[in-house]
């Protein structure tokens, strides 16, 4: 990597070059190779228990999986958040690089390592995660030195990505920097996309998580909320409701994800391609808005774009992992073709 020091050229601008990561591209949504920054926390991930020797080490987290699977399908894309110093870090840098992601934007904590999560599986293949995570990396992300030429480097994405755990892994000033920074994207020609991805058990109440819910939404272009996690932050409803709920708020692009049921589109149900018997399901949500987010910056319609998102997702829950290996069954290449 080359440094050329220009005259009247100022060091942020020289280290954003030096990263990668200078762009003119403004295009928006459906523009080649869109500028894509990732806002969340990515942690070290124990998957396929079955005894002392039978866990496999890993890495996962919601927006992490969704990045990983972006850079796989050959678009630019940064991951913001941070890790520590220790051996686990280090490692989880070097595997994000090698798949593609860009890491200029991970910084460090002198004082705190990422995150763990372990992932069990009923008989139905549905997951069930265990965490330790309460003293991350991650939370204090916002407070971190390096945060301000960060952020000056990811508002001029063309697509800013972030979800519920994003937000509940942070306290409250950090909450308000994320909004901010999605304010400042948008206002920049940029568009955000937001996911629910609602655990109450990483919220201190109901009324806390409503109100980010909220604020979110304010700052959304495209929303991929899922209906159980909608009908756990508002009570019960259709996709009807939540659509109704999005759009009022001012979001104007709405996916509703049903799971194994497809999603709603523009009003429109779009059926998975076939009906699967998952493995696990870690992460099936996370390649879905991949595939789906992928399509739209590659110019297909929204419809098209959700059975790009089926796919994915179908590939990724027939394997163990919130993020697995790629195999000869992997879509990438399809997906990327068209």
């Amino acid at each position: 990597m080359f440094l050329c020091v220009l005259p009247m050229v100022g060091r942020a601008e020289l280290l954003y070059q030096s990263a990668g990561i200078g762009k003119t591209h403004r295009a928006g949504i459906d523009g080649p190779m869109a500028r894509i920054v990732v806002v969340g926390e990515g942690m070290v991930e124990l998957a396929g228990g079955g005894g002392a020797t039978g866990w496999q080490l890993g890495f996962g987290g919601d927006t992490l999986n969704t990045a990983v699977h972006l850079a796989r399908l050959g678009d630019d894309v940064a991951y913001l958040t941070a890790l520590g110093t220790d051996p686990f870090s280090d490692d989880l840098r070097r595997a994000w690089a090698a798949e593609g992601v860009d890491t200029a934007l991970v910084l460090t904590d002198p004082d705190r390592r990422p995150g763990l999560y372990a992932i069990t599986n009923d008989p139905d293949g549905e997951r069930h995660f265990t965490y330790w995570r309460s003293d991350s990396a991650a939370r204090r992300l916002f407070a971190l030195s390096g945060i301000g030429f960060a952020l000056e480097v990811a508002a001029r994405a063309d697509l800013l990505i972030f979800s519920m755990i994003s937000l509940a892994v942070l306290p409250a000033d950090g909450r308000a920097a994320l909004f901010d920074l999605a304010t400042r994207v948008r206002a920049g020609g940029g568009r955000v996309a937001f996911d629910t991805n609602y655990r109450s058990a990483l919220w201190p109440d109901l009324a806390d998580a409503r109100a980010a819910h909220a604020a979110a939404l304010r700052v959304t272009d495209i929303g991929l909320p899922t209906i159980e996690d909608e009908a756990a932050l508002a009570g019960p409803g259709g996709p009807v409701d939540v659509l109704t709920l999005w759009r009022a708020a001012g979001v104007g692009e709405v996916v509703v994800k049903r799971g194994p049921d497809g999603c709603i589109v523009d009003g429109v149900d779009v059926a998975p391609p076939v009906r699967l018997m998952p493995r696990d399901t870690s992460g099936a949500g996370d390649a879905f808005n991949a595939g789906y987010l992928h399509a739209r910056l590659a110019g297909r319609s929204p419809a098209g774009a959700a059975l790009a998102g089926h796919r994915l997702a179908g590939w990724v829950v027939m394997n163990r992992g919130a993020i697995p290996a790629i195999n000869a069954e992997a879509p990438y290449a399809a997906l990327t073709a068209g």
